[in-house]
């Protein structure tokens, strides 16, 4: 049956089907409360009962679970791949375990393509997955590199590689795609205070997170007009990607301050922390995220986010609010964590 679920959720990757997808996220809903003993306990504290009727009702895990508990839906044994959070919070690392990447690959590669990003060559502030083998970014990265070794330009100790990065960027061939996390974009214009390329046309950055756990704050527009100074692109021409290790799929937006978008695998909600209910467009409250590609996990992840929802059907991210937790979930996740054991 297991198979059959994963193999059901890659069709609809690949080609998604609107009408499919209530039917999809409530048999994955079904299956992981079966599956995953930390998520069943969860749901029996909140009282979920046990046929749900809408994809809106499956209770989403709070994001600081993964920190305390293993959210697995597979057994032990059967575990392939552990990535982890960057643990700057200070909470430790929230971790995410795999027992097979099909998902997560077709995920990554099917998001890109369904918002038209360009598959030219990629300049990865990153490092080599074989470097960092805990690091879904890294990962990411691979899949859409073909895992080439030269496409990664920080080294196994951390530093960048300025000689060879400074040859790609000064290539006057073909467009390519500068991919990295907002830090990575600060520490590289803080080691080349110089530097001032003109990128092919074409060209583009993709840049994900925030300077966050490095005590350094920086607004979006400004990191974006340094970009656009730095690589002569157009802040157009800057995107973001917005994901998290606990979750197998992407959000991306445009340019300064627009709106996050998903993919027909992946929906959200913006909830009040208060009454749990879902907030009304334009209303601040916490982002809620639904993705049929994490199997293997959970399907529904409350995140530590504020967003707002934006008429255009994406959301528009203020911030974190680290302390911002629904009561009710609150509550179960108290006494959820006293309790659960793993398997």
């Amino acid at each position: 049956m297991i198979k059959s679920l994963e193999s059901e959720i890659l069709s609809f990757l690949r080609e998604p089907v609107e009408e499919r997808f209530e039917s999809l996220a409530l048999e994955i809903f079904d299956f992981q409360r079966r599956e995953n003993l930390v998520y069943a306990k969860y749901c029996d504290f909140l009282g979920t009962p046990d046929r749900l009727d809408s994809w809106k009702r499956v209770p989403a895990l709070p994001q600081i679970a993964f920190k305390r508990s293993e959210i697995r839906s597979f057994p032990r044994p059967q575990m392939l791949t552990e990535f982890r959070t960057s643990g700057t919070t200070g909470e430790g690392h929230g971790k995410h375990f795999f027992p097979s990447l099909r998902l997560y690959e077709a995920s990554v590669q099917q998001g890109w393509d369904y918002f038209n990003l360009p598959r030219h060559r990629f300049i990865l502030l990153m490092q080599h997955p074989d470097d960092a083998p805990f690091s879904s970014l890294s990962r990411m990265g691979g899949f859409l590199a073909n895992f080439q070794r030269d496409r990664f330009v920080i080294a196994r100790d951390g530093r960048f590689e300025t000689g060879r990065l400074r040859e790609e960027l000064l290539d006057p061939g073909e467009a390519l795609t500068l991919f990295g996390t907002a830090l990575a974009f600060l520490n590289l214009i803080e080691e080349i205070p110089s530097l001032r390329v003109n990128l092919p046309p074409g060209s583009m950055v993709m840049e994900t997170g925030g300077p966050k756990g490095s005590g350094r704050n920086i607004d979006q527009r400004d990191l974006y007009e340094q970009l656009s100074l730095r690589f002569g692109i157009g802040t157009d021409s800057i995107w973001n990607e917005y994901g998290m290790t606990e979750l197998s799929s992407q959000f991306y937006s445009r340019d300064v301050r627009s709106s996050h978008r998903s993919p027909p695998w992946m929906r959200f909600q913006i909830v009040d922390p208060v009454t749990n209910q879902e907030s009304g467009i334009g209303e601040v409250g916490l982002l809620r995220i639904f993705d049929l590609a994490n199997l293997w996990s959970v399907l529904a992840v409350l995140t530590q986010d504020l967003a707002v929802a934006q008429p255009d059907g994406g959301f528009l991210l203020l911030g974190r609010d680290s302390d911002a937790l629904p009561r009710g979930c609150s509550r179960a996740m108290d006494e959820l964590l006293q309790s659960a054991r793993s398997r």
